[in-house]
């Protein structure tokens, strides 16, 4: 039996289980990446199985780009859903969340794989970097629903808003930790500030921004026989991806950053046009798809990889801390003084999951740059991401219900009248 033929039988049941496993497990406190990572790791612990599964240190550039492209087709997903129009008041807990928790939260990071894992400083703001974002693939069971779905409470927006950010202004860190593995002289440090903080993230900006707003004339604005909203085609979305990120990419700016301004900005175009919802279903499928793919290799290398073959008490303690401590204490200092029930900042707190983003991160830094104990760094960080997809997994159904039956029972239901009829009028069409 060779390895291929198993492969295309594996890669189908990942297909119909894609379908199949989302409606099943909606009314359980079990989630889609829960059964991935489960699958995987129940599949290549079977003793003589054809192929051999690496650990990811043997395979960096297939790991960077197979993580990279899942994680700039949820970007596309996660800003075509977002209803809110951009503004600074109307995104001040992503904001908050921005720049003050996560520069926290790294901070943090960084002092206990310094002090706690014995990491230098450049392996130490690594691993800090790349755990520091909350994942836009695995966050989207508390991310808002599809378009025009009025699924936009201020927990679902801020998780949903920060994840497409913060992907691209944790790179700085990732860029930092290489020059400090290179040296990190003060003119390096200089020139780090210069190019990756101000140019690569103005350049993300600019460019996501300049592609959404072109494609979202070509698609909604040109004459009806030629407009590509006429073709009723959701794999635009995938063509959109692609253009904005490889552009800003040549430019030398954040595409992961500039995916997501892009989709911003196609969805400020027609903003309640239909098309909007094919562009998003046809990402969320091929995200979907390609999530459950990844997530089973993930759990093969952790049975089959040797992913853990670094772990040790210290790495344990570091990830425990990381999830229970580091990332809701910096999450609550960053919405101090909102006027948002505690609750409902306590979720905001606690739902920063960790995924895909973090793999993509040390695979790109540890691809460019040697690093000192790279397998302590892939141990620590897979335990994180399997504690993340575990606890918040189990957890998120019963909370996010728990939050919407008190949401409504606050709202009442003359005022659950008045802003479907008076703020959004539209949705009563």
């Amino acid at each position: 039996m060779s390895a291929y033929v198993v492969v295309m039988a594996g890669f189908g049941v990942i297909v119909l289980l894609t379908a199949w496993l989302p409606m099943v497990l909606k009314e359980l406190p079990l989630s889609l990446p829960i059964f991935c990572i489960g699958l995987g790791a129940l599949i290549f612990a079977i003793p003589n199985l054809p192929g051999v599964m690496p650990h990811p240190m043997e395979q960096l550039p297939l790991v960077e780009h197979a993580s990279e492209l899942v994680v700039i087709i949820s970007l596309m997903g996660a800003g075509l859903k977002i209803d809110r129009p951009f503004g600074w008041k109307r995104w001040t807990f992503t904001w908050r969340l921005l720049g003050l928790s996560m520069p926290l939260t790294i901070l943090c990071l960084a002092w206990l794989g310094s002090s706690l894992l014995g990491l230098s400083a450049a392996s130490a703001v690594l691993l800090a970097g790349a755990l520091a974002p909350t994942d836009p693939v695995l966050a989207s069971d508390v991310q808002v629903g599809p378009p025009r779905s009025g699924q936009e409470d201020e927990v679902r927006f801020t998780l949903t808003s920060e994840a497409g950010l913060n992907d691209g202004l944790a790179f700085p860190f990732v860029l930092l930790a290489l020059s400090l593995a290179q040296g990190g002289s003060v003119t390096s440090l200089a020139k780090w500030f210069a190019y990756a903080v101000l140019w690569k993230i103005v350049a993300g900006v600019v460019m996501g921004y300049a592609v959404g707003r072109v494609l979202g004339w070509l698609t909604f604005n040109l004459p009806n026989r030629a407009k590509l909203s006429r073709t009723g085609s959701g794999f635009v979305a995938l063509g959109i991806t692609c253009l904005a990120y490889g552009a800003t990419e040549m430019a030398e700016g954040y595409g992961f950053l500039a995916v997501f301004v892009a989709a911003l900005a196609l969805r400020a175009t027609r903003r309640e046009d239909a098309y909007h919802e094919k562009l998003h279903d046809f990402a969320e499928e091929l995200e979907r798809l390609l999530m459950m793919a990844l997530l089973v290799l993930l759990g093969g290398a952790m049975t089959g990889g040797q992913l853990f073959r670094a772990l040790s008490w210290e790495a344990v303690v570091f990830g425990l801390l990381a999830l229970f401590v580091v990332r809701p204490l910096a999450g609550w200092i960053g919405l101090i003084g909102t006027k948002s029930p505690a609750g409902e900042r306590l979720a905001i707190s606690f739902f920063g999951i960790r995924g895909l983003g973090s793999i993509y991160y040390l695979a790109y830094a540890l691809r460019h740059q040697d690093f000192d104990r790279p397998d302590a760094l892939w141990s620590t960080a897979g335990f994180v991401i399997l504690v993340s997809i575990v606890l918040h997994g189990v957890t998120v159904t019963p909370v996010m219900r728990r939050l919407d039956r008190r949401r409504k029972l606050t709202a009442g239901p003359w005022r659950s009248r008045w802003r479907s009829h008076w703020r959004f009028p539209w949705r009563s069409s």
